[in-house]
């Protein structure tokens, strides 16, 4: 039963991220303008405040427009009022819900008392994850509005967690975390000024690294990132037109290295522990 219930908050709340990262985009470029029919455009686009609307005719969206996934099937992914398709993935949906019942079938510990608030702010965390990687892959891109609000329910995850154990460790091994996959990106975005990562990558690498918890996990997040990035990307490199200059995010590929450290790290060190040292 709560399979079911996080599979359909999961659903929900990745049909909130579409419509979250198309505000984002379209408020990003209203950003240097100014006039009345742009702060009426703003209003429109206010993720609190303005109402649901077809991105093509700008018509408001009734309930039965809203139905996750069920909706898009039915009107084929395209507005009910104008006809045009409409961008939104059900994939994305879909995805969210997947990552949520998947979280809680492999969540590492037992969910009582510290664990779960601490899974409470994982489901949040995997909310903020989608939305990332959905604005990446459509527009190349990590916006800082969604990277700080993300590391932001990491830190208040890792001292809830800190305060709640009342250990000092829960607080300075995933800081150390952080250092590791931030120090080499940063190192990487200077020497290469920023043609081998992007910034984006390299801010969204201290919430990657405080979420990895440890050194070892995060040097293990990096090396399934890259492993993640080069099957991804060579298939892309074959079909593309463009050969080596394709484009390809790499925001993806960090995020699910990062959610398979997270829930699967500890049989990992393990595994990695016995090839090292066979019993």
């Amino acid at each position: 039963m709560i399979i079911a219930w996080l599979a359909v908050l999961g659903v929900v709340f990745g049909s909130f991220v579409n419509a979250l990262v198309w505000r984002l985009h379209e408020q990003a470029a209203l950003k240097s303008k100014k006039g009345k029919a742009v702060a009426k455009r703003r209003q429109e686009l206010s993720i609190t405040k303005g109402h649901s609307m077809c991105p093509n005719c700008g018509h408001t969206l009734a309930a039965k427009d809203l139905v996750p996934v069920l909706s898009w099937l039915w009107l084929r992914g395209k507005c009910r009022y104008c006809g045009v398709k409409i961008p939104d993935s059900p994939l994305t949906e879909l995805a969210t819900g997947l990552l949520f019942v998947v979280s809680y079938v492999s969540w590492p510990q037992t969910l009582a008392g510290a664990e779960l608030a601490k899974f409470v702010f994982w489901l949040a965390i995997v909310v903020g994850f989608v939305a990332l990687m959905a604005y990446d892959l459509r527009w190349f891109l990590l916006p800082d509005r969604l990277v700080f609000l993300l590391t932001g329910l990491v830190v208040v995850q890792i001292l809830t967690v800190a305060i709640w154990r009342q250990n000092v460790e829960e607080l300075w091994m995933p800081i150390l975390g952080a250092v590791v996959i931030f120090g080499l990106f940063w190192g990487l975005f200077q020497i290469s000024r920023g043609a081998w990562i992007g910034g984006g990558d390299v801010k969204l690498a201290v919430a990657l690294g405080l979420l990895a918890g440890t050194p070892f996990r995060a040097l293990t997040v990096i090396f399934f990132a890259s492993l993640i990035g080069t099957l991804v990307s060579v298939p892309q490199l074959l079909k593309g037109r463009n050969g080596l200059t394709q484009r390809i995010p790499f925001g993806p590929p960090l995020i699910l290295a990062t959610i398979v450290v997270v829930l699967y790290g500890a049989p990992i060190a393990d595994w990695y522990q016995h090839l090292i040292v066979p019993r």
